[in-house]
């Protein structure tokens, strides 16, 4: 048979097919409908939606209008499947409307057609009526009367109707072939930008800054186009791969009183899933249409907590001659905790942003600082940085510096001294660690204080300082390239 016959007949046969069903009646089904909505959120604007509907369905060939879908919807990835007549029902064609209903929208439509133009006059208050033709919508409004152009909007539009391609709410349209029941419970899945998920962190350090109370929020944002009502929710934490396309997207005080420990309580069930982790709240919640929403993740008081502050340096400096090196150097402060079940904890923590707080000498909890945090997957270490000291600070300089060899591209040697002068201006003792960075084959060759390798290039000390005092570290190193 001729390729080009069976390609004709093919596309005549879909032609003819799509002209029954545009002749059908359509058959709209709403929230209304709904028996229940489930909705699995990811961590990139990326949401998997599965709407249980209960539907009258004509035998035979049928339009329906699913309405109240998101706005956001990946129209590809719907899909209609019936869970009470598994097989009878297919989709013959969809079409997807998020073109919705405005002042604005239904001029557009009307370019090149006839509206009326109903004008009141503002002496007599009589109306009249005259024919108009559409010309232009944009950037304001063309119009021809008679044989007259005029802009702007004269008196009041009257349209003679609503373009199907219109909706006031997001639609999926479908053309339906259903050999089953004329009564079906109905699943429509699908993928769908504008909502969105996130963790936020609220930590308390007590007054020893060794035990801490923290509690977990999920902040749920809804931009979709649509509510989901009473809906299952479940979260996805973990890094999901998607092929790269164009979404378009639109769109204090703090009390916490723990005395005594507590095994950190899971408002939201927690299981693996695949390589992620799926987090299921334990009751059904609403999802409003352009709502951020809060739902409680975790709560545990009484971990275990470490606080460091900590003066890092650079390995630069360690091959050529610089002398000063900084006077009054920042030193940032750290607290870190162990994701542990011995530490009151043990649940996977999605990444996000951990808002840490103390309680002044009048038990008023202050901001103290803030830091990001990625996923951590259970035994992992929590390590926050909350800012910089300020009653603690360093003046470095090098206070020798020799090249011993160095003729080749890869035969350098250099020998340099330092000293470290930590300040204390507390009314405690600290202790500060001190990291440095080093190049190439190195060796402390003295050192006023012990130290330890902590790395293949890095030598780390822990220095006490006194209170209101200052304590000198110096070393020698030696450095091959």
């Amino acid at each position: 048979m001729n390729k080009t016959f069976t390609v004709s007949a093919s596309l005549l046969l879909l032609s003819l097919a799509g002209s029954v069903y545009a002749q059908t009646e359509e058959q709209r089904s709403t929230l209304a409908d709904q028996k229940e909505v489930a909705v699995t959120i990811y961590n990139e604007n990326l949401a998997l939606i599965k709407d249980q509907r209960k539907l009258p369905l004509k035998r035979g060939a049928s339009a329906l209008a699913f309405r109240d879908v998101s706005a956001k919807m990946r129209a590809e990835t719907a899909l209609l499947r019936s869970l009470s007549s598994p097989g009878s029902l297919s989709v013959v064609e969809q079409n997807f409307n998020f073109d919705l209903l405005t002042p604005q929208k239904l001029l557009e439509k009307y370019v090149g057609r006839n509206v009326n133009i109903i004008r009141t006059n503002p002496a007599t208050g009589a109306e009249t009526t005259e024919s108009a033709t559409v010309l232009s919508a944009n950037n304001g409004v063309v119009l021809k009367i008679g044989d007259r152009i005029e802009t702007g909007l004269p008196g009041r539009i009257i349209y003679p109707d609503v373009p199907a391609n219109l909706r006031d709410r997001p639609t999926l349209v479908m053309a339906l072939d259903n050999n089953g029941a004329q009564q079906q419970d109905v699943e429509l899945s699908y993928l769908t930008g504008g909502l969105s998920w996130k963790a936020d962190y609220v930590v308390e350090l007590n007054a020893a800054d060794d035990k801490l109370d923290i509690s977990g929020w999920v902040t749920l944002g809804n931009t979709s186009g649509t509510t989901y009502r009473n809906a299952k929710l479940q979260l996805v934490a973990g890094d999901v791969n998607q092929v790269l396309q164009r979404i378009e997207v639109t769109g204090s005080a703090i009390r916490m009183d723990a005395p005594k420990p507590m095994m950190a309580k899971k408002a939201m069930a927690e299981e693996s899933l695949f390589e992620y982790h799926l987090y299921t709240l334990d009751r059904p919640t609403t999802i409003a249409e352009n709502q951020t929403k809060q739902v409680a993740l975790l709560t545990a008081s009484g971990v275990p907590a470490r606080k460091e502050l900590l003066l890092a340096g650079n390995d630069y400096y360690y091959q050529s001659s610089y002398g000063d090196l900084g006077q009054k150097m920042k030193i940032g402060v750290f607290v870190e905790f162990d994701n542990k079940e011995a530490s009151q904890l043990g649940m996977p923590l999605p990444k996000g942003v951990v808002r840490v707080y103390k309680k002044d000498g009048a038990g008023n909890a202050q901001f103290i600082g803030e830091d990001s945090v990625d996923h951590t997957p259970k035994n992992e270490k929590v390590r926050l940085k909350l800012g910089e000291a300020f009653d603690v600070t360093a003046d470095k300089k090098q206070t020798d510096f020799k090249k011993l060899a160095g003729t080749g591209k890869y035969n350098y040697v250099f020998e340099s001294a330092y000293e470290l002068v930590l300040k204390n201006a507390k009314k405690e003792a600290v202790v500060v660690t001190v990291q440095e960075p080093m190049p190439g084959d190195w060796q402390v060759l003295n050192s006023s204080h012990p130290y330890a390798k902590g790395a293949s290039n890095t030598a780390v000390w822990k220095v006490s300082v006194p209170a209101e005092g200052n304590t000198k570290l110096t070393y020698r190193s030696l450095v091959r390239y």
